[in-house]
């Protein structure tokens, strides 16, 4: 009698405890197809559970079909797990509800089915599994809408000068140095001088082609007649400099690992978009406070498309994961 005692007090206490953590979120998210099915609905799985959970006075909704507030934040809502462990003869079900930190939250107990028939034998192991809720009565608390603050660290990525690090200033007595601007990669090698060059103007009463008697040769200008001249310098080519000034301007954005995504910030920090994973490689959902769009990967490069006031914007990003 006593064990017996113990065990409802024990259930009593659990019972309270789930219930108090369910009420913490707002949403339960069910999968238009569970992790080993071959297809949506397989069994009618998907529209059972959601049946359930809303009869029961949960707010369930499907994965592809988020309200924007879940869609913005995904720890308002519980996703569902359908852990099946059916053997050939018995179908074995359990219901588990997992956080936006994939933590299970409930996990019901096993609902068995010796039915033949896969869809009648998956409706009656839902359905017993499902029982596990029925001392639950659920009141959303409103505590998973409470935001923390965030914390970014750059500790791999900035970098500091040297204190008291000594300028090397200008010497006037020193010759002038030939100033030249270097890109050196494997693909080309060019160079812009900066060096000031001989001028074409003239005195007025100068005679073009001869030098006033007055002139005479400065030792600097001997200096400079006297210096050889690259053979290998080339014309810079505006156009690419033009399109290198661009891309400069393009911030670096860090991408931190969220629950099924990522939130980029800048050097601020500044969360300045959230990108969740689809089930297409490098393309992700993205929303910020604009609005929501999608970030694409295209030829290596990143892009954010989206629309503002009715036109589609497409902005090219740097992302660092």
């Amino acid at each position: 009698m006593r064990h017996i005692f113990l065990s409802i007090i024990m259930i009593a206490i659990f019972s309270n405890f789930s219930q108090a953590q369910l009420n913490d979120y707002k949403y339960i998210i069910v999968p238009k197809r569970f992790e080993g099915f071959k297809s949506e609905n397989q069994h009618l799985t998907s529209t059972l559970v959601k049946h359930l959970f809303s009869k029961k006075g949960f707010n369930a909704v499907y994965d592809d079909a988020l309200p924007p507030d879940l869609f913005a934040n995904r720890c308002l809502g519980l996703m569902v797990h359908l852990k099946d462990d059916s053997s050939m003869f018995t179908t074995k079900t359990i219901l588990a509800l997992t956080n936006c930190e994939e933590k299970e939250v409930f996990a019901t107990l096993e609902g068995k089915s010796k039915q033949k028939e896969y869809k009648d034998a998956y409706q009656e192991a839902i359905t017993e599994a499902f029982q596990s809720f029925n001392t639950l009565y659920y009141s959303y608390s409103g505590k998973s809408e409470t935001k923390e603050p965030i914390t970014v660290s750059f500790k791999n990525d900035v970098k500091t000068l040297k204190e008291n690090s000594e300028i090397e200033k200008p010497n006037s007595n020193r010759p002038m140095e030939t100033v030249v601007q270097q890109e050196a990669t494997q693909e080309r090698q060019t160079y812009r001088s900066s060096e000031p060059v001989d001028s074409d103007y003239k005195k007025g009463g100068e005679v073009s082609g001869k030098v006033p008697p007055q002139e005479t040769t400065t030792e600097a200008q001997s200096i400079k007649a006297m210096e050889p001249v690259p053979s290998d310098i080339k014309k810079v080519d505006h156009s690419e400099d033009q399109a290198t000034s661009n891309a400069s301007l393009i911030k670096v954005l860090y991408a931190q690992e969220i629950p099924n995504g990522y939130q980029l910030v800048d050097n601020t920090p500044k969360i300045l978009l959230k990108i969740f994973k689809t089930s297409v490689p490098d393309v992700y959902t993205a929303e910020n406070e604009q609005g929501n769009g999608v970030v694409y990967k295209k030829d290596g490069t990143w892009f954010f498309e989206h629309y503002v006031a009715d036109k589609l914007e497409v902005e090219e990003l740097h992302i660092k994961f």
